[in-house]
């Protein structure tokens, strides 16, 4: 397979191994209802160390991946900040943001997204899938990144957004009024997209004119053009009519005896004369309970930008569309999306979250439905708590807004004998302002493509209500450091570390976030020991306290009575246990047949002396 090459692609190709645990913060004043890590998420951080910060509670459990990364025009002004350990990429450090004049735009790019795209691979379910808006700056070297991580054989569809509802005059050579939509599956033969629900239109062909009783059908054409061996026989038409055989260069699509069959159980249509070629009858009770997907969407069934803009300027208080300095998706194309990719308990991640639209459709799709899908967003920029996650607040409290009621005035293409006699058409204008300004705000004046549009806009408040849900706003704590936490200058707590043990050493995602190992004993604790939860191979338990002296206690340590308990508390599965020291050996554990394994962590923090 061709291989796409750019420049510090050897220094990023393993790049999101390297980069550090960092855990997740819960804000709880900044979050809607019960703070908790695994519900609805909304993270403001850099979303590489995010995306490996989820990977210990949700690696190989998302289902749906829908990423709006900078399409990388030279006008957006992102900035390449990977701290990876270069001198060519940490001199790029220096350079940012990111402009049209900088030559090496597409190589920083591609650095950029190829450790995202690992990671998000990582999160994937097996049978889950990875959408990604682009345009034509960067969708041919996505394609090559894409192919090399998730396989040439997962990609399944480009689909072309039509973005905008009018050309643009001021286009140089062509007015660009898509997207594309790249769609890769985790693994494409398992993955399969939702059905469509089909639409009026489409159950409107459907008729029953000889009131046959199995319900509304369509004819369909018996003749088709590619060979059948058993479609060239004559047909006699219940009126006599003899029908030599199919039309020229065609063939009939069933063979004879199956004809005759079909005819028996009235699946033919001859016309209401008895006399026309047949056609078979398509019951609507037969076809598919949806449509397939198409990879042609067009604006008037999942929006356009200048949809998406209105959306966010009736949610947020912003003085103009001016202060829209983001490009929001609209909510009917992540609608579609999620309606394509998801089931009604699945897991959504954005790590490029914006506007936080996907939450926004998220939570529509839920109300719609009464689904308990879970959105996990990611967002770098300031506007994270402003922008992204009140957006989501208000979308779930429901928000007051203002609209506007217009009303047409005056609709007039414009003639070169309208210019001629401009002094007229001003005064008809102007006639109208005066007759009919008390009625409105204001009047609106507009010449578009030609044409002259004068709108009376009258502006009215009003609330749109709650979709209902809550979510857990989060930053990124400091970074699992193994030095410092030898010298006891950071102690990461017992959930963070908990959650990178059971990943690391089971290669799984964490069933639930671990619970602090409690002073006393409790529901997730045996004889002291914190349990992790279950993997395929384990039971996973953690002896640890973010405190030097427990740490460096014989309460720290497995002993032979703790394995006992252990094995008798959860049987059926090898139990592996996380601890600073031990007090028994792997020999006396195997002739008592205990199966308890001692795992060390991985520093040895009971040899530790309190810092002065």
């Amino acid at each position: 397979m061709p291989e796409l090459n750019f420049k510090g692609k050897e220094f990023v190709y393993n790049h999101h191994l390297a980069v550090p645990h960092r855990p997740l913060l819960p804000h709880p004043d900044k979050s809607v209802g019960e703070a908790r890590l695994d519900g609805n998420l909304i993270i403001h951080g850099d979303n590489l160390h995010a995306l490996k910060s989820l990977l210990p509670m949700y690696a190989g459990k998302v289902d749906c991946v829908f990423i709006d990364p900078p399409y990388n025009t030279g006008n957006e002004g992102w900035a390449y900040n990977d701290n990876v350990n270069s001198p060519m990429l940490q001199a790029w450090l220096s350079e940012n943001p990111v402009g049209i004049e900088d030559g090496l735009r597409h190589d920083k790019w591609c650095a950029m997204m190829w450790p995202r795209l690992r990671l998000l691979h990582e999160l994937l379910g097996e049978a889950g899938s990875l959408w990604v808006t682009l345009d034509d700056n960067e969708i041919h070297r996505a394609r090559g990144m894409l192919d090399a991580i998730f396989g040439e054989q997962n990609f399944v569809a480009t689909c072309i957004w039509h973005k905008n509802y009018s050309p643009k005059p001021s286009a140089q050579y062509f007015s660009e009024d898509h997207d594309y939509l790249l769609i890769y599956a985790k693994d494409k033969a398992v993955w399969r997209p939702n059905l469509l629900e089909r639409t009026e239109d489409m159950n409107a062909r459907y008729d029953n004119p000889d009131n046959d009783p199995r319900g509304s059908w369509k004819p369909g054409d018996l003749s088709a053009r590619n060979y059948y061996g058993e479609g060239t026989y004559p047909i006699t038409c219940p009126s006599g009519r003899v029908i030599t055989g199919p039309p020229g260069g065609n063939y009939w699509r069933v063979a004879e005896a199956k004809f005759r069959q079909m005819d028996r159980d009235k699946r033919i249509w001859w016309g209401e004369d008895k006399n026309n070629i047949p056609a078979i009858k398509r019951f609507l009770s037969e076809v598919k309970a949806g449509r397939v997907p198409q990879t042609l969407w067009e604006y008037n069934e999942v929006g356009h930008t200048q949809d998406a803009k209105k959306e966010l300027l009736s949610i947020l208080d912003f003085a103009s569309s001016d202060d829209v300095f983001i490009t929001p998706k609209p909510v009917a194309l992540l609608s579609r999306i999620l309606e394509l990719a998801t089931t009604e308990h699945a897991i959504v991640l954005d790590s490029f979250a914006g506007s936080g639209t996907t939450a926004h459709a998220v939570l529509a799709a839920n109300r719609r439905d009464g689904g308990e899908r879970k959105f996990i967003l990611v967002e770098f920029e300031d506007y994270a708590d402003h922008l992204t996650a009140e957006r989501v607040r208000r979308v779930i409290g429901g928000y007051a807004f203002q609209g506007n009621q217009r009303e047409e005035l005056l609709k007039k293409s414009l003639t070169f004998t309208d210019l001629k006699k401009a002094d007229k058409l001003l005064d008809q204008i102007a006639s109208i302002e005066n007759l009919e300004a008390h009625r409105f705000d204001r009047i609106e004046k507009t010449v578009k493509n030609g044409e002259l549009l004068v709108e009376g806009v009258k502006t009215v408040t009003e609330r749109a209500d709650g979709l209902g849900g809550g979510f857990t706003y989060c930053t990124l704590g400091d970074a699992i450091d193994m030095d410092k936490m030898l010298t006891g200058e950071s102690l990461p707590s017992f959930e963070a570390l908990g959650a990178l043990l059971f990943h690391m050493a089971t290669n799984e995602a964490l069933p639930s976030p671990p619970a602090p190992l409690p002073e006393g004993e409790g529901s997730t604790t045996v004889a002291g020991c914190g349990y992790l939860g279950e993997s395929a191979a384990f039971h996973v338990w953690l002896i640890y306290r973010p405190e030097l002296d427990f740490l460096k206690s014989r309460e720290a340590a497995l002993t032979l009575a703790r394995a006992r308990l252990l094995a008798e508390a959860k049987p059926g599965k090898r139990h592996l246990v996380f601890a600073p020291a031990k007090f028994v050996s792997q020999k006396l554990l195997e002739e008592e047949k205990l199966p308890v394994e001692f795992a060390p962590l991985p520093w040895a923090l009971y040899r530790v002396e309190r810092p002065q």
